[in-house]
């Protein structure tokens, strides 16, 4: 067996080694085709070579590819995922401000002037309220009839003679006016604390006003700041007058600003029409070189009058007349032979178109009040408006209502601390406003005579959070609600609320000097009242309290 195998093996080896392809001999023959061979060996060889590199490319191509899709979907995710967050602040954005566009439709739709409510109203008072002892009903009650009522029972008789004296005042001096040239007088009317019956301080000073137009052929043009232009803050709630022709138009003919030529006439404006030299718009009390009427020459021309009218009736009086004060125009005071005297003030006002709203040439200043822009610019009253608005809710209180004495007890209040500490930035004004505010918000029933205390603490409570925020609106204007019955002009109730606080905001110092004197008052209120009011037993307060409860 193993030789057989050596044998097979000796056989094959020896095949191998005679195979003419591994040992040719010498004189054998290659094959014609071999070169031929080679080269398509070559050039399958190349063609395999740059096959491969086309793969390579298309490979990394595709991961070339796959990594930029891979990075976009990436981007796509994270821009998604951005475009939420966007789109929910976008979506909060929007509903803040449609809640905050809500909240201005109430402001303008007459609940511009939130009042608050009874069960929140410890949460809008400062530090300086809370833990107070504030006067019960019993003492509240004597001390308005003891301070309060025992005081003011004359004022109807003073406002009869100063009346009386005014209107024989003012046609004396129509008499001594120039019909054709001078302004022409109407009769006065009474407006302000003595009319409305809540005034408390000495002295007692009556307030009228006397509107006056121009002679014949003129007439007033006034033009407010809330017709339709554009005016700067600080002369919201101003307006301007002009003097024109009758029947002229406001903005002028336009022979004014073009030139027509020497061959060429107007045919609205001829020679005999022609506009007044700037001396004679001056003697119709305008602003120098204009047509709108100047305030501070109005006063001087109604000081002049005055004085000639009383020269004229003074022989008929037994006191003397003279102006008062230098820096209120209109002040005057009667001074008895006794050494008695009393005050008024006679105001000339311009009629705003057929309303009872008036253009005011000298307001009362305060602290508080910023310069007027110019003497061409008038304040606006709606003082008559106002009293009517007392007088129409009045008709629907209970009997003896007592929001006129929450008014009066406030105003001698604070009249009493700034007699302490100095002048501040609010006035009676201000107070009053409060007052017309709760009178629209609350209901009727609200104002029994047995509630004085609750009300009293609610303007209290109203006027911190006004001088907190530095927002008290003022009642009219802006305010859609007023009463139809009072014949209001429907422009001021669409005008933007005007902010009776906006000079707190420019000036901190006395911001700073009304909020230190108010929070004095509240801390002062009850030895305030105290000081004036009778003693009362203790027992008869308790019975009181319990009744009340």
């Amino acid at each position: 067996m193993p030789v057989g195998i050596l044998r097979v093996c000796l056989v094959v080896i020896t095949a191998i080694v005679n195979h003419p392809l591994l040992f040719p001999k010498e004189n054998g023959t290659v094959p014609e085709n071999t070169e031929e061979i080679i080269q398509k060996m070559k050039e399958r060889e190349e063609t395999l070579r740059l096959e491969r590199l086309r793969l390579e490319q298309e490979i990394a191509e595709q991961e070339a590819t796959q990594k930029a899709l891979e990075k976009s979907a990436e981007v796509v995710e994270e821009t998604k995922e951005e475009k939420v967050r966007w789109d929910m602040w976008t979506a909060l954005s929007m509903i803040i401000f449609l809640l905050i566009e809500v909240w201005r439709q109430d402001f303008q739709e007459g609940n511009w002037q939130d009042t608050g409510g009874e069960e929140d109203d410890m949460a809008v008072l400062g530090k300086a309220f809370k833990g107070l002892a504030f006067p019960d009903k019993a003492i509240l009650a004597s001390f308005y009839e003891k301070r309060i009522l025992g005081t003011t029972g004359d004022m109807a008789r003073m406002r009869e003679m100063v009346e009386g004296f005014a209107d024989d005042l003012l046609e004396a001096l129509r008499s001594v006016c120039n019909r054709d040239a001078d302004m022409e007088v109407e009769d006065c009317m009474g407006v302000g604390s003595m009319y409305e019956n809540w005034r408390v301080r000495k002295p007692f000073v009556c307030d009228l006003i006397v509107p006056f137009a121009p002679p014949e052929p003129y007439c007033f043009q006034s033009h407010i700041w809330c017709s339709g232009d554009s005016f700067p803050p600080d002369e919201q709630g101003y307006g301007t007058i002009k003097v024109c022709r009758a029947g002229e138009d406001v903005t002028g003919c336009i022979c004014d600003k073009t030139k027509l030529g020497e061959d060429m006439l107007c045919l609205l404006h001829s020679q005999a029409n022609t506009t007044r030299p700037s001396s004679e718009m001056e003697d119709l009390l305008c602003f120098k070189n204009t047509q709108y009427l100047d305030a501070d020459q109005v006063m001087k021309w109604f000081q002049i009058a005055v004085t000639k009218a009383w020269n004229r009736i003074s022989h008929k009086y037994e006191f003397d007349l003279s102006f008062s004060l230098l820096d209120s125009p209109g002040a005057l005071k009667i001074k008895f032979r006794s050494g008695k005297s009393i005050a008024f003030n006679l105001t000339p006002v311009v009629q705003y178109e057929n309303s009872d709203v008036y253009f005011i040439s000298h307001f009362p200043r305060s602290s508080l009040a910023a310069d007027l822009p110019s003497s061409t610019h008038w304040f606006l009253t709606f003082a008559v408006y106002e009293r009517r608005f007392i007088q129409l809710v009045s008709k629907t209180l209970p009997a003896s209502a007592c929001h006129v004495s929450c008014l009066q007890i406030l105003s001698f209040l604070h009249g009493k601390q700034c007699s302490l500490t100095g002048p501040s930035g609010l006035t009676n004004y201000h107070l009053k406003t409060v007052m017309l505010h709760l009178l629209q918000a609350r209901p009727s029933q609200d104002w029994a005579p047995e509630k004085l205390e609750a009300r009293l603490q609610d303007m209290l409570k109203f006027l911190e959070k006004c001088l907190h925020e530095k927002k008290l609106y003022h009642f009219f204007i802006g305010n859609g609600n007023v009463p139809a019955e009072l014949g209001f002009p429907i422009i001021f109730q669409r005008a933007e609320p005007l902010n009776l606080f906006r000079p707190f905001v420019l000036r901190r110092d006395i911001y700073r000097k009304t909020v230190d004197t108010f929070h004095e008052m509240l801390r002062n209120t009850s030895a305030l009242i105290n000081e004036y009011t009778v003693h009362i037993p203790l027992a008869q307060t308790n019975g009181i309290r319990k009744e009340s409860l």
